[in-house]
This record gives structure tokens, sequence and C-alpha cells, in this order.
């Protein structure tokens, strides 16, 4: 099992969360709320409004997220659904570990490493853009995303 932070479409009430739940694509079990350890750019980018961490470290705000555990089979599953390695590149990244499902929130932080899928293939005017450090696809920012199916 590997873990996944996800910080756009799939997380949780978001228009591609569904894809997580879908045990056809594989085991994707939700561990608990998180946030980049290092700042990162998070904009709402292209013609379809997708949410794209940039991966300038150190610039913009700690990205908040969702950590899963998934299987082999999830993980192929993401990294064909995220374009990888195009137009997202799966890397590693610290999270701070903000609650634990199940646990109180007094149970103490601590810092994990989990695969995110960022991009380093980004239009150079992306850097422009307003930095978010949660991304809501109703959110208002006023950017209604595009589901795919919808392209």
């Amino acid at each position: 099992m590997a873990r996944v932070f996800v910080y756009g479409t799939l997380k949780k009430g978001q228009p591609n969360y569904k894809h997580m739940i879908n045990t056809a694509k594989g085991i994707a079990k939700y561990q608990g709320r998180g946030r980049t350890v290092e700042k990162y750019p998070l904009v709402i980018a292209g013609k379809y409004n997708i949410p794209f961490m940039l991966n300038i470290p150190g610039t913009g705000h700690h990205v908040a997220g969702e950590i899963y555990t998934v299987d082999d089979q999830m993980l192929q599953f993401l990294d064909e659904f995220e374009g990888c390695p195009d137009m997202y590149q799966r890397t590693t990244m610290r999270i701070e570990v903000v609650e634990w499902e199940g646990k109180s929130s007094a149970a103490g932080s601590s810092v994990m490493e989990c695969f995110v899928y960022s991009t380093t293939t980004y239009q150079p005017e992306w850097v422009q853009l307003p930095y978010h450090d949660n991304y809501d696809s109703s959110g208002t920012h006023g950017l209604s995303y595009v589901l795919r199916e919808s392209r």
C-alpha cells in the first residue's frame, strides 16, 4: 500500500471523488486530513478550471488535502487519471497530519511522506494566477471545474 495526498477534485465532496471509492479501480482508504509541510502554489488553470499544485517549493501556501492509502491497482489508475508523467508528475512530499480518521485532534501532529500529483510542466503564466490553500470546485473563486466527460 502507498500513501497518496490529494488536494483537488479527488477529495471527498469534489467532482472526481467517485473514482476514489470505485473498488473496480482499486482500493483507496481514507486516513485523514493533512497539509503540505512546505508551501506550494495551488492554482486553478486551463480552459477546464483544473486545480494544479505547481512544483515550486517555498512559494504559495501550505496546501490542505486528504491522505489515503491505496493499493497498486488504484495507484496505477491515479497515474493514468492524472496524466502522469506528462500533465502531472507523482513525487513524494512531506505532509503534516492535521487530523487522523477516527482520532481526536489532540493526538498530536506527525509528518509523513506521501505521493502527490504536482506539476513542473505548467504554462509560465500560471505562476501569476491567484494561489489557494484549499481547493473546492464550488468555492468563491467562481471557476467551475469541467468534468472530463463534459470536455
